[in-house]
């Protein structure tokens, strides 16, 4: 047993560490609350006002806002149902033995180490662009007439960007859980006269539970700030169309030079990003006591 001495030592080494953690996140969220409290316009060096809940109010009553908020809730929605069921096809594709499935493996898992900005201008470029992308040579090919993602369906296009970026992420997550799949379970379901339907469903499906409870939570946490693709792409147009929470305080701040603005949807942001990680980690919690 470690003696009062020795612990005292400890904590004073790791203090420090702690200390400048500390700073390193309460520092700029302090100063996030009280730029959030005040009318600062960057266009208006030293006109600052205390306007105390008035940033919050405009901000909660923007039209923009609830457009907001819902195409962050799509996003991350459709993300996550892209990811998570391909995620799962995938790691049982890649689960099978088959010739040259280490390359597969690492062409698969590539698109996760590429950055979000030069994949959203390969998308936008190569492959949705009306006029030249391979989904409009395709479609001439065929003799239908090149669909305009981007000004069309900017949403989708976005959600199609980001599941392209983030199923390898699902896909090794989940086939690492399925490796660990007791393989005589499966062969002795067989042997009962189980189905490959009946075997995925009552058997892969469930040792997969907390591998997908995983991704959906560390995915959320990400996809809830997703701001690249949408900068790069659709600048969140047409309108709002494409805007997420995101984009919308980065607009506040620094297009409308609103920092107060910007600040009071940043600490409502924090505060949605906390609501939603306490419910994952709850339902996680309760996966991993199941």
């Amino acid at each position: 047993m470690p003696t009062q001495h020795s612990r005292v030592h400890a904590r004073l080494m790791i203090s420090p560490a702690v200390l400048l953690l500390l700073g390193w996140m309460l520092i700029p969220l302090g100063l996030t609350v009280y730029f959030s409290l005040l009318r600062y316009n960057l266009l208006m060096p030293g006109m600052e006002q205390w306007t105390g809940l008035t940033n919050y109010r405009f901000f909660l009553t923007d039209p923009a806002f609830f457009d907001a908020l819902r195409n962050t809730l799509v996003l991350v929605g459709g993300v996550l149902a892209i990811t998570v069921i391909g995620g799962v096809l995938l790691a049982l594709l890649l689960d099978q033995p088959f010739w040259g499935r280490g390359i597969v493996r690492v062409l698969v898992i590539a698109p996760f180490f590429i950055m979000p900005t030069v994949s959203a201008l390969v998308w936008k470029n190569m492959f949705m662009n009306p006029v030249s992308g391979l989904f409009a040579h395709a479609a001439k090919g065929l003799g239908l007439e090149p669909f305009d993602f981007l000004a069309h369906a900017p949403l989708f296009s976005i959600i199609l960007m980001v599941s392209w970026q983030w199923l390898p992420f699902a896909t090794l997550i989940l086939l690492t859980a399925l490796q660990s799949l007791d393989s005589e379970q499966l062969e002795a379901s067989e042997m009962d006269g189980a189905n490959y339907w009946n075997r995925f469903l009552f058997i892969v499906l469930p040792h997969l539970a907390r591998a997908i409870t995983v991704v959906i939570l560390i995915q959320t946490i990400f996809l809830l700030s997703i701001f690249a693709e949408i900068l790069v792409t659709t600048n969140g147009g047409p309108g709002t169309a494409s805007t997420n929470l995101t984009f919308l305080i980065y607009a506040q701040s620094l297009l409308h030079f609103d920092v107060g603005g910007g600040a009071a949807g940043g600490i409502i942001a924090i505060i949605l990003a906390n609501i939603v990680a306490i419910f994952l980690m709850r339902m996680i919690g309760k996966n991993l006591d199941a």
